[in-house]
């Protein structure tokens, strides 16, 4: 197929190539995942499995969310290099609804059991009633089906304008995308700070923080940046993006992955040093259940693995385009965003030190999460064409000339022109 001059009705569709990979992680996970299950409802009534399966959960999110982010500005800069790349993004933000809504279930379920506030009398805790009627039961179920709904409706709407584009190449899917990416910028920023703040800074619902949602907007980038690298370096080398994704457009991805490795050490700062400086017992007490026993030490690997080694890493211009050095920052930014995850969400139940009894649950839930999504994402993959088909920027993704574009074409610019 000819990109310049040809348009056909059914493009090529292509495997993501990842075999029985993710149905091996379904299968182990969800044997690990099941026997935690079973042995945390006898000790605990489920606590243990409810937040790690909150903390995969949140892990997974968070990169859905940020491929998502990734998508929107796409559309709202008209940028060009990303083209190629934008496929794969819709289908992981896609994984929003209803893949990821169906993860959640257990997590609401188990809910009473997760949030200690659930079982607080509002007329006891002003910290409860001042966030009435959201911090109820019916509240915190009603307010998840919301945020579900406004991410359903974003990401489908942007993919099937985006697959409408592919059959017509109409200038409308093009302006619906841009309009949907206007007012879904916004809904984004308010969607994404709340889930934040209610499925995971409500663990410890005494706690305040005005960068919490950025903090995780950061996060989710962060690590959504990671996970694109990856995929497009495995899909260039498949063959499946030559030709609509540059080797220097690598630069762009790493750009953005370094700096938001910046803005994201920034937002962690910025909320620690305002506690700090503020010194207020309703904040600081958060951080001073993390300098308990070994959550002290994860503390510090943070500082050093979330931050100083990636960024000395990415900091030369050069190194950014180099997937061999760039890729394993990549899978390390994976460990490190779960850390920094079961930094946030594990201490409200093990105040004492991280659970390393429970490791192997955790690593069910992940295994089974990943798994699952990775076999969705690899499905609807194969139903479409792996890139855009008649983008209008599809031309200079490719680093093609216009000139030259026409010239194959058979048409002169001059000419038409006159």
């Amino acid at each position: 197929m000819n990109p310049l001059t040809d348009n056909p009705a059914n493009p090529p569709k292509v495997s993501l190539g990842l075999g029985a990979l993710p149905v091996v992680m379904m299968v182990l996970g969800a044997i690990l995942a099941g026997l935690g299950a079973l042995k945390s409802f006898r000790l605990d009534g489920g606590v243990d499995f409810g937040i790690s399966w909150l903390l995969a959960f949140m892990f997974f999110l968070s990169i859905a969310l940020g491929t998502l982010f990734l998508i929107l500005i796409h559309h709202l800069t008209d940028a060009g290099w990303s083209v190629g790349i934008r496929r794969f993004n819709e289908h992981i933000a896609a994984l929003l609804f209803p893949q990821l809504a169906l993860l959640f279930l257990p997590v609401a379920l188990l809910a009473p059991k997760i949030y200690s506030w659930m079982t607080i009398d509002p007329a006891t805790d002003n910290t409860v009633a001042a966030k009435l009627p959201v911090f109820t039961k019916p509240g915190f179920w009603i307010a998840s089906a919301i945020l579900f709904g406004i991410w359903w409706l974003l990401t489908s709407q942007l993919k099937r304008w985006s697959l409408k584009q592919d059959e017509t190449g109409a200038a409308e899917c093009t302006h619906k995308m841009r309009f949907y990416s206007g007012w879904g910028i916004v809904a984004f920023a308010v969607t994404l700070t709340f889930s934040g703040v209610l499925w995971m800074k409500s663990l410890q619902h005494e706690w305040y923080s005005a960068m919490y949602g950025v903090y995780f907007f950061a996060s989710s980038a962060w690590v959504a940046l990671a996970t694109v690298y990856i995929l497009t370096v495995w899909l260039k080398r498949r063959g499946v993006l030559n030709g609509v994704f540059q080797d220097s457009s690598f630069y762009f991805i790493g750009v953005l992955f370094f700096a938001f490795t910046l803005f994201q050490a920034y937002t962690e700062f910025a909320q620690y040093f305002v506690v700090w400086n503020a010194n207020m017992p309703s904040e600081t007490f958060w951080y001073l259940i993390r300098e308990n026993g070994s959550w002290w030490w994860v503390g510090m690997i943070l500082i050093f693995g979330h931050f100083m080694i990636p960024f000395f890493i990415l900091l030369p211009v050069a190194v950014k385009s180099n997937a061999k050095v760039v890729i394993p920052v990549c899978l390390w930014a994976w460990l490190m965003r779960a850390l920094d995850l079961a930094f946030n969400i594990l201490p409200a139940h093990h105040p004492e030190g991280f659970p390393l009894r429970w490791v192997w649950l955790q690593l069910g839930c992940f295994l089974f999460m990943g798994g699952f999504l990775a076999w969705s994402l690899a499905k609807n993959f194969a139903k479409h064409a792996p890139y855009p088909q008649r983008d209008p920027r599809l031309l200079e993704a490719m680093g093609v000339n216009l000139n030259v574009a026409n010239d194959l074409a058979g048409s002169n610019p001059a000419e038409a022109s006159r």
